[in-house]
């Protein structure tokens, strides 16, 4: 007991040194966790995909999209148990400030959600959604940030799709878990492909990803390659893979930027290394002369030891 005395009258010694050495402990914790976190957030989208799930693309380049009839002879390949389309749309809502940015996808409304089941729909919302040509199912995230809720009207600004564009909330889906991101919103590709029909009928027909669902992830390369067989030597050639690979080749877009923020975290944790070290060696030679009077008085080298240990941290 006088041991844990001892070392909590000589902790605040030195109030003001006390004071600023926790300060600058706290602001050093705080900031590595804040940077592990942006870290683990860009790779939050790769860590939910499933094994199950592959993406075609334009072997070209995403900005390119692929002909709609491709769904159908995706589907026929032997190992595919479903195909739906998604279509990044990329519209405004309100201005372009980052408060107010969220994922917008035209997806194959009748059969979308059953390739996610990690995002859990009320049956009757998930109903309403697929008769309501301008609705749309918004994740619980996004409707927590923005306020949604069913029945509310969100327009959108298209940006690559020009025009001003209405949706109608018809549900709200909830994350399995905590891994799951739920910031996206989901409406009708057919509504989005009616659309360009009317004002831009070259854009018509045209998707920008196809999500395939296998009945075996061990397949996946195996799939992966009958797919794009399928389409080799056309005006349109795919390239398939899964979709972790698909979401780490945005993240290798930034890799540098991830890279630089992982250093400087943990340069932060050397900095903290860094002021308690410092700490400690400051304590210590201010007190040779006590350390000296408790060994003469016949306290051994382990008790000094873990004196100045205990004042540390």
């Amino acid at each position: 007991m006088y041991y844990l005395r001892l070392v909590f009258k000589n902790i605040f010694r030195h109030k003001l040194r006390s004071f600023l050495t926790l300060v600058g402990l706290v602001v050093a914790i705080l900031a590595f966790g804040l940077l592990q976190t942006v870290v683990n957030a860009w790779y939050a989208g790769s860590d939910m995909a499933s094994a199950q799930r592959l993406i075609a693309r334009n072997a070209v380049s995403l900005v390119f999209p692929l002909p709609k009839y491709y769904r159908d002879r995706i589907k026929a390949i032997d190992g595919v148990t479903a195909v739906a389309a998604s279509n990044w749309f990329g519209g405004i809502y309100k201005d372009m400030t980052p408060a107010n940015f969220f994922a917008q996808f035209g997806v194959d409304h009748e059969n979308f959600f059953d390739l996610y089941p990690e995002f859990r729909t009320n049956p009757e919302e998930l109903l309403a959604f697929k008769k309501d040509r301008r609705g749309v199912m918004v994740g619980r995230l996004l409707a927590d940030q923005h306020g949604f809720k069913v029945g509310d009207v969100i327009p959108v600004k298209g940006t690559i799709y020009p025009g001003n564009w209405e949706f109608v909330v018809r549900g709200v889906y909830e994350p399995a878990d905590d891994t799951t991101i739920t910031r996206q919103l989901y409406f009708h590709w057919d509504y989005l492909n009616e659309e360009m029909r009317a004002r831009t009928p070259r854009r018509a027909e045209q998707v920008g990803v196809f999500v395939v669902q296998i009945a075996d992830g061990s397949r996946a390369a195996e799939i992966s390659q009958a797919i794009d067989r399928e389409f080799r030597n056309s005006l349109a050639e795919t390239l398939t893979e899964t979709e972790k690979a698909f979401q780490l080749s945005f993240i290798a877009q930034t890799e540098t930027i991830i890279m630089a923020i992982r250093i400087v975290s943990f340069v932060v944790i050397l900095i903290i290394f860094a002021v308690v070290a410092n700490t400690m060696a400051m304590t210590a030679r201010e007190r040779l002369a006590e350390y000296a009077t408790l060994k003469a008085l016949g306290f051994g080298p382990a008790f000094v030891a873990a004196l100045i240990l205990g004042e540390s941290s």
